[in-house]
């Protein structure tokens, strides 16, 4: 089998062979000869260079296509697993969704100066973008002053990366410095701050020095209005990078969840409780568990600021020993790409009765779902796609195990 990277289903195309393995070629289209129905012309002058984006080349049926299938696939391939039923995709608007972005900079004099971006597509060079169609279109149009801003600092070679966190309220710009910031430097940053009506924040070091600077007392949150939560965030903090969406894929978790007033029900990788809270607003009692010592105690701030009881644990849910707090009557699972492999294999026999496992990577979701379904007593009772990340090759979804004999 030869993967082609730019080609789509059912295109002729001459290609260049990059790599080659046991069972599958890698290679890349260099000519189109026979395009097929969905292909189209990217939006972004910059496509096919920056590695921000992998897939505007096809139109958005066809990458919504594309990502069912790979869902389908996975699921039958490597967990020898299928749903009873398939949930109606969840999908948005695919342009300016991107809430977190991390940006390189770099300094090329070669180039004319600093460069802001993404990676280039396999490289560790800065693609030298004026604009992104995928980010808010309030932080695509500050790329070009914010090269001017770096320009100006004292540490511009010194300054490896921008990151974007994109509130409801207001939008954050972390500056990631490996030198220290002059009193010039700041006032610079302070100027930007207020001409642009970003915040900016500092990390001079690892995570734990990120700071504000200017305003002192930068805050950002984000809403849930079905459920009637805002959650605070710090913009190094995990959150979904596609607003839209997320509230979209709380809504179908607590649907196909069902908590109930006073079921035990466990939120697993819970971070900042986007889960938890609008679990708990259903009145049911939580337990959201995290591996972060951080998002616990912000977790168990938002649960006070929006008047609901919620009990946060810390836990490594890579090792996880959830006997002493359970039983829990259901569970929601949303882990990082590496998925939940060592939870599944260490749930009891008799609890939980009903699973909800949110993914951002088909392969562990797969690998997961057979240890559930071949070896945990649990059915693959439903399974869906979520168009979280529009252009890209990564693909976000939703499966609901439940115990009991098959429907």
């Amino acid at each position: 089998m030869v993967f082609v990277e730019g080609a789509l289903p059912g295109e002729k195309v001459r290609y260049r062979l990059l790599s080659s393995r046991k069972r599958h070629e890698f290679a890349k289209a260099v000519e189109i000869l026979e395009p097929g129905s969905g292909r189209r012309e990217p939006r972004c002058p910059h496509f096919g260079v920056c590695g921000g984006c992998a897939t505007q080349h096809a139109d958005l049926a066809t990458q919504l296509a594309a990502r069912q299938s790979w869902l389908e696939q996975n699921l039958k391939r490597i967990g020898n697993a299928s749903p009873g039923r398939w949930l109606p995709m969840l999908a948005g608007e695919e342009w300016g969704y991107r809430h977190r972005a991390r940006l390189s900079v770099r300094r090329v004099h070669k180039k004319g100066g600093v460069l802001v971006g993404f990676r280039e597509r396999h490289s560790t060079y800065v693609a030298d973008l004026d604009g992104c169609p995928v980010l808010p279109a309030s932080i695509s149009h500050l790329i070009p002053p914010l090269k001017l801003l770096v320009e100006q600092l004292s540490v511009r070679a010194r300054l490896p990366q921008i990151e974007v966190a994109v509130g409801e309220n207001a939008a954050a710009l972390v500056f990631r410095h490996l030198e220290p910031l002059t009193e010039a430097d700041l006032g610079y940053l302070r100027a930007f701050a207020r001409e642009h009506s970003v915040h900016v924040w500092l990390q001079p070091a690892g995570p734990e020095t990120v700071h504000p600077l200017e305003p002192a007392d930068s805050a950002l949150y984000y809403e849930l209005p079905e459920f009637g939560v805002r959650l605070n965030f710090r913009p190094t903090d995990f959150t979904q990078v596609n607003h839209s969406l997320n509230r979209q894929l709380v809504a179908r978790a607590v649907e196909l969840l069902d908590p109930q007033p006073g079921e035990r029900i466990a939120d697993l990788f819970c971070g900042l409780g986007n889960f938890s809270l609008p679990i708990a607003r259903r009145g049911a009692r939580v337990v959201g568990f995290e591996g972060s010592r951080e998002l616990v105690e912000r977790a168990r701030a938002n649960a006070a600021t929006n008047g609901l009881v919620a009990q946060f644990e810390v836990m490594d849910l890579f090792a996880p020993n959830l006997a002493p707090f359970g039983p829990f009557e259901k569970m929601l699972v949303d882990p990082p790409r590496q998925g939940a492999i060592e939870l599944a294999k260490a749930l009891p026999d008799a609890w939980p009765r009903r699973l909800v496992y949110v993914s951002c990577d088909t392969a562990t979701l797969a690998r997961d779902a057979g240890v559930l379904v071949h070896t945990r007593g649990f059915h693959l009772a439903a399974a869906g796609v979520v168009n979280m990340f529009p252009h890209t090759a990564h693909v976000e979804s939703i499966a609901l195990f439940e115990r009991g004999s098959t429907p």
